[in-house]
């Protein structure tokens, strides 16, 4: 059962709002914040589900009008860094940018290394990629493997060197293939951790500089 994102202040993102930024939380399927049929429709083979969930809210923004299309900069973390890779392989007219921090990425060769410490308790939410039925399913939606020749918006990546949840190879792979596909000029950078781990940071101030590295990387983005 996954948990519920709960509702939590973060005075760092005043600084966004200061500047007129709208912030919104997407609720996607895969959690568990409208019950456990909301988690279980976002899990092995109705992964996809998370991906038309938050393409969904983008479509709605636009469509409300808090957001002009192109605009939008969707931002994840870990799994959530997976839902950003594929939405931006999927639907890269909707966004301005993608922040995918410490992603899980290159989904199928992960899931097949039972070496790393966190592939066969995942078989559970993913599925076992030894199985057919769930190594096309994994292929067909994978960000790595579906990076393609388009237009691609600007992309900012972190990885950690000590990250022992999602290996560092998996943001630095998937952001060359994509510096080597994509037919547009728009940046593609990465950062690096030699320090923190799966969580960012490990230094009391740390954390408060990766959040002024990603704030920089967004709003210069919209003021050029």
């Amino acid at each position: 059962m996954a948990f519920p994102l709960n509702h939590t202040f973060s005075y760092a993102r005043l600084s966004l709002l200061d500047r007129d930024v709208i912030y919104a939380i997407a609720h996607v399927r895969g959690g568990s914040d409208k019950g456990e049929l909301w988690y279980q429709e976002g899990k092995l083979l109705e992964k996809k589900n998370t991906f038309q969930d938050f393409i969904s809210v983008a479509n709605y923004l636009i469509e409300e009008d808090y957001i002009e299309k192109g605009n939008i900069v969707a931002s994840g973390g870990s799994a959530g860094g997976l839902l950003v890779g594929a939405v931006m392989n999927q639907r890269p007219d909707l966004f301005k940018a993608g922040i995918l921090n410490v992603p899980f990425l290159d989904v199928v060769n992960t899931m097949l290394d039972e070496t790393l410490p966190l592939t066969t308790g995942e078989y559970k939410e993913w599925g076992n990629p030894k199985e057919e039925e769930y190594f096309q399913y994994m292929l067909s939606y994978a960000p790595y493997e579906n990076v393609k020749e388009q237009t691609y918006p600007s992309m900012y990546f972190t990885c950690s060197i000590h990250d022992d949840n999602v290996p560092y190879w998996e943001a630095l792979k998937t952001a060359a293939k994509t510096r080597e596909m994509k037919t547009d000029d728009n940046e593609v950078l990465v950062k690096i951790s030699t320090s923190g781990g799966h969580g960012g940071g490990s230094g009391r101030f740390d954390s408060f500089l990766d959040i002024a590295q990603e704030y920089a990387f967004i709003l210069d983005l919209w003021r050029n």
